[in-house]
């Protein structure tokens, strides 16, 4: 034992005190910020705008269809398939006669095809002025149809979670982005510092240093010390991103306004309501309390600690794998490729169920893909970030987490039998098939 920690503290020194993990390490929350800064800008200016001219018939569509960001709607004269490029249209809407209880399909000409949600928005629009349209002719003026459009915007859903006799408010969005940043934070890590466990054995095994190592250790503890000293250099990261990020939060908030930063104190501290007597809350007050109210709805220690067991289980599962194809491969980095598929594979697959676990997180496929040792550590968390019990049951937790822990500790056996045959073995080229007989063959 005493023989691991020291390679522990090996490999974890010498990766800390990297000039690179340091960079890494504090640059990281900036370039996150950034990346979402960049992210809102090119959403905003980089939305495509269609001009879009309307062959009508009907005469009222002209008073239902609203321009919008994205599209603007006209009803020139003399337009038609073969001059609506040449008027400056990059759109022709060709509507047909719309008749009571009749099917119609109606035309859409484009030089450049349209995005599907676009295609949808027009579709949903004209749906909308054709009901708009029927209500009429039953007798409802068109004042009283906008003025009903208009004050019917008033509700706001806000889900609860019951938990005995007591509930909290719960936030889909929020908890799918949650489910999704925690998904991707782990597939990240299990690539990036797995293949750092795999790259750290193969230039020991090239460079004969393993040799000397091992005449000091056994191979299992060699094993273990760079996955554990590796992995703790991952985890270090992570809680200083955390340390960093909530650091940054609270500076921001200093540079705020005096009276921005007694609005969003007063709000907090009123449920959302000005104290009577007091002038209303400004716009930008509002937004803060608004955020800070919907990330107040997750239950962070449990999301945070979740995240923590499943980046280590998942890690540890992963990384021995990673370190027994580390221990086989030679001189040729295309060999290391073809044995990291099978490991790769499941990773990709889990990455794929995780996005769709965000949005549903309560199918079969999510319970199974969160039990199974292979696909749990991003899985579970997407599934976590809904909630516990309301998304996941207390039981489906315990066994999510204890079959990550058979998983790892059996994957640790497996690599480790792995390891003492083929970190001494130079010159055969190695195939799974081999390595399992090494596996388990007799000792």
């Amino acid at each position: 034992m005493n023989k691991i920690w020291l390679i522990i503290q090996r490999e974890y020194s010498s990766r800390v005190k990297n000039k690179r993990f340091l960079i890494l390490t504090f640059l990281m929350p900036l370039l996150i910020v950034g990346l979402i800064a960049a992210s809102a800008y090119l959403s905003i200016s980089g939305v495509e705008h269609r001009n879009i001219a309307v062959v009508d018939p009907n005469g009222f569509i002209k008073n239902s269809l609203k321009n919008t960001n994205q599209i603007s709607f006209s009803f020139p004269n003399n337009i038609d398939t073969n001059n609506y490029t040449q008027k400056g249209y990059t759109d022709i809407l060709i509507l047909p006669s719309f008749e009571k209880n009749k099917k119609a399909d109606y035309i859409l000409r484009s030089k450049k095809s349209m995005g599907l949600m676009l295609q949808e928005s027009i579709s949903n629009k004209i749906n909308s002025a054709i009901e708009d349209q029927m209500l009429q002719d039953a007798g409802i003026k068109q004042s009283i149809l906008d003025s009903i459009h208009s004050a019917s915007q008033f509700a706001e859903l806000k889900a609860y979670e019951d938990k005995g006799k007591s509930s909290k408010e719960s936030n889909a969005g929020l908890a799918m982005g949650i489910g999704y940043a925690s998904g991707l934070l782990i597939y990240m890590t299990m690539f990036i510092y797995g293949a750092m466990v795999m790259r750290g054995v193969m230039e020991e095994k090239t460079n004969r240093i393993a040799e000397v190592i091992i005449s000091s250790v056994k191979p299992f503890e060699l094993m273990m010390g760079k996955i554990i000293g590796i992995g703790a250099v991952g985890l270090t990261q992570f809680l200083l991103w955390i340390v960093l990020i909530i650091s940054l939060t609270s500076v921001a908030m200093g540079f705020l306004p005096s009276d921005i930063q007694h609005q969003v104190t007063t709000l907090q501290q009123s449920n959302g309501q000005m104290a009577g007597g007091m002038m209303q809350a400004s716009e930008s007050a509002v937004k803060i309390y608004n955020i800070q109210h919907t990330i107040n709805t997750a239950n962070w220690p449990l999301i945070i600690g979740c995240f923590i067991f499943y980046f280590i289980g998942g890690y540890l599962f992963y990384a021995a794998l990673f370190a027994a194809v580390g221990s086989t491969v030679n001189e040729d980095p295309q060999d290391a490729q073809s044995l990291m598929f099978p490991i790769t594979m499941p990773l990709i697959f889990s990455y794929i169920i995780t996005n769709m676990v965000t949005q549903n997180p309560n199918t079969p496929i999510a319970f199974w893909a969160s039990i199974i040792p292979f696909s749990s550590p991003m899985v579970m968390m997407a599934r976590v970030a809904y909630g516990v019990p309301s998304a996941v049951s207390y039981w489906e937790l315990a066994l999510s987490m204890i079959t990550l822990i058979a998983g790892f500790i059996f994957t640790t056996w497996l690599s480790g039998r792995i390891y003492r045959t083929g970190i001494l073995l130079y010159g055969k080229k190695v195939t799974w098939k081999i390595m399992f007989k090494w596996a388990f063959k007799n000792s």
